[in-house]
């Protein structure tokens, strides 16, 4: 059977002040009505139910997962007590998956991305769950590019595709790039045998954990001593505690001889940053994004206005700015510059007196 895991320990840093530590970015209606981790689990219906969806995110947002996600069943919502990357998510849901039921195929989403064309993704999906079930490999979804965006990994796929599944070619592996500069990045694009790292992988449980014993053995360690244990709490603990911190992708992904990508085009998009936010939002005629705020704008465009006390906000003579309000703070942002909000949080951090707005 086939079930997704969907990664939802992220702190939404560039995402501040809407994204705080109480309630990050995968928990916020950015785009609509229902929660970005909703909208991960409900695109998948059809293919994946609830059923067989098992979260993995800060034992802190144990509860909010179980509000929002109430059809997910409760003992597949594992709380982690310490941040530690990706790879030991994965490998303590693999553990889980292999005890539950070992034939199983796992699909490992982020729970904050959006996808504009559900039925192209599902498409997608389908051609790298039967990859993984027929060429016992580790399968991911590039993304086809289409500038050369220096703040992505980007994936180099050998150009003659000896495989197709479910209508899609699937492409081998030659190596994975992390965020390249600008220069490479426009050398990747010119290429044509480049994709985007979506960070969203398929394999089979026993062929993931099989991987992790040839190149992070010490964690292999810790899922076997994790399948054996009754799965409490305090098992998940001992096992986050032991693990290194370390990516899937360092860990497993750069090292593993057989790995395919399946290139796909459905609207994808990482939200990293509040320009992201911008770029998706309905627009006025001026480019400004204003959502259900109250505005007055005089000579401003590409504008974004994010607020909650239903007060006047006022642009006079500005372009590309985001002006974002909750209960607690205010940020201005161009949002040319919006990934340095990362750094604002970091300041805050810094400074007890103002640790409350986090």
């Amino acid at each position: 059977m086939t079930y997704a895991v969907i990664m939802a320990g992220g702190s939404g840093t560039r995402f501040w002040p809407k994204s705080t530590k109480a309630l990050p970015k995968q928990f916020l209606n950015l785009f609509g009505e229902k929660t970005m981790i909703q909208e991960t689990v409900n695109r998948l219906k059809g293919e994946i139910e609830p059923e067989n969806v098992l979260v993995v995110t800060n034992d802190n947002y144990v509860s909010i997962v179980e509000a929002q996600l109430p059809e997910v069943r409760k003992d597949h919502i594992i709380g982690e007590p310490v941040a530690k990357n990706t790879a030991p998510c994965v490998a303590a849901a693999a553990a889980i998956m292999n005890k539950l039921d070992p034939d199983s195929v796992m699909v490992v989403l982020p729970a904050d991305h959006q996808i504009s064309n559900r039925e192209a993704f599902l498409n997608i999906l389908n051609s790298a769950v039967e990859t993984a079930k027929t060429e016992n490999s580790l399968v991911t979804i590039g993304i086809e590019p289409n500038r050369p965006e220096t703040g992505y990994g980007y994936i180099c796929y050998e150009e003659n595709s000896e495989l197709e599944k479910a209508g899609n070619p699937v492409y081998s592996v030659k190596n994975f790039t992390e965020k390249p500069n600008r220069k490479k990045a426009e050398e990747f694009l010119e290429s044509g045998n480049y994709l985007w790292n979506s960070g969203m992988f398929v394999w089979k449980t026993e062929t993931v954990l099989k991987a992790f014993k040839k190149f992070l053995p010490d964690v292999f360690k810790l899922t076997e001593k994790l399948q054996a244990s009754d799965l409490t709490q305090e098992d998940i603990n001992q096992f986050y505690q032991a693990c290194p911190s370390i990516s899937i992708d360092y860990g497993i992904m750069e090292k593993a001889e057989t790995v395919h990508v399946v290139p796909g085009e459905f609207g994808w998009n990482d939200v990293g940053s509040w320009t992201a936010v911008h770029e998706l939002s309905d627009k006025d005629k001026h480019g400004n994004a204003i959502g259900n705020a109250k505005i007055s704008i005089v000579d401003s465009t590409q504008n974004l206005i994010h607020t909650e006390s239903g007060k006047l906000v006022s642009l006079v003579g500005v372009d590309n700015v985001a002006v974002v309000e909750t209960d607690k703070a205010i940020l201005v942002v161009n949002l040319k510059k919006a990934q340095g909000v990362k750094e604002v949080v970091e300041e805050l951090k810094s400074n007890p007196e103002l640790n409350d707005f986090l």
